[in-house]
């Protein structure tokens, strides 16, 4: 990616954040992309308080949409354990996208255990189609080879249903990561990839940067009900579980990373793919100068 694509997007991330609510003094730094931390209630209470801070989902989702709804669904893996995204955050992005006009929100990811299994032993599946979602299996047919023309990866084959909706929300857990440290909202985009995704772990950090510039979601709620300390990304031993009973909701998605960092005792710049996107302008790493908002849910 030359140094034209680089501006060109940090533009267009640019004009993401302008169209974001003022707040009138209630961030830290008026200035900055705003990231909201809500604590303390429910998983739903968290996301709905944590969304109505950055100005309700419609400000994200207009009448009429399509949106993608897209957690982390990658393990055969119950949500005491931490593995998956917490089902009741997602069925509460659901639930938010149709009270704001939505169409139509689909749910799906592609797992690395086998897709029945994580579905239903995450939850996801019964409590996303309980809030209306339309909960899929990923088709095969539907990954097409796109140009991505990033930092590491030129093409790769992507699942076409994301870039066909309307919007698309980008609902991770955090937890942590064998190679990748910690994998938060910009390592989720790797449930979109076909092929074999582990080609990209010769440069994976350039990759995480290409996919998630590539998805462009207009929103993201990281889900920290409990996060994974140790074992990831699969987990299963309970004792590497913390409940936090946190969302991290914003635009900015190195800033949500840079944030969400902080939950496991860590910078933005310890993570290499947080470090790169900021230096190519993708987004904000420096927590000083990011508008932070803590608030009891």
């Amino acid at each position: 990616m030359d140094r034209r694509e680089f501006i060109k997007n940090a533009a267009l991330l640019g004009a993401g954040l302008a169209a974001m609510p003022a707040w009138a003094g209630n961030a830290s730094a008026a200035d900055g992309p705003l990231v909201v931390k809500a604590q303390g209630g429910s998983p739903a209470r968290l996301v709905r308080s944590a969304v109505a801070a950055l100005g309700g989902m419609s400000a994200f989702v207009s009448k009429g949409q399509t949106v993608v709804v897209k957690p982390n669904i990658g393990w055969d893996r119950v949500p005491e354990q931490a593995g998956n995204t917490n089902p009741e955050v997602v069925a509460a992005v659901v639930r938010l996208c149709y009270e704001a006009g939505a169409k139509k929100v689909k749910v799906f990811d592609r797992p690395v255990n086998d897709p029945r299994r994580c579905y239903v032993q995450s939850g996801i599946e019964s409590a996303a189609r309980a809030a209306g979602a339309e909960v899929s299996f990923m088709d095969d047919r539907k990954f097409k080879d796109m140009a991505i023309n990033g930092l590491a990866l030129k093409t790769w084959p992507l699942y076409s249903e994301i870039f066909e909706a309307d919007k698309v929300i980008n609902v991770p857990i955090a937890k942590h990561h064998g190679l990748a440290k910690l994998t938060l909202s910009m390592k989720n985009w790797m449930g979109m990839m076909g092929g074999s995704r582990r080609m990209i772990h010769q440069k994976l950090d350039e990759s995480l940067v290409d996919l998630a510039m590539k998805a462009k979601p207009c929103l993201t709620v990281l889900d920290a009900v409990r996060i994974l300390t140790d074992n990831g990304p699969q987990g299963g031993d309970l004792k590497d579980v913390k409940k936090l009973d946190t969302v991290i909701a914003g635009v900015d998605q190195v800033a949500i990373d840079a944030y969400g960092a902080t939950l496991f005792g860590m910078k933005g710049s310890d993570l290499g793919y947080v470090r790169l996107a900021a230096e190519h302008g993708f987004g904000v790493m420096d927590l000083g100068k990011l508008g932070i908002k803590k608030i009891q849910a």
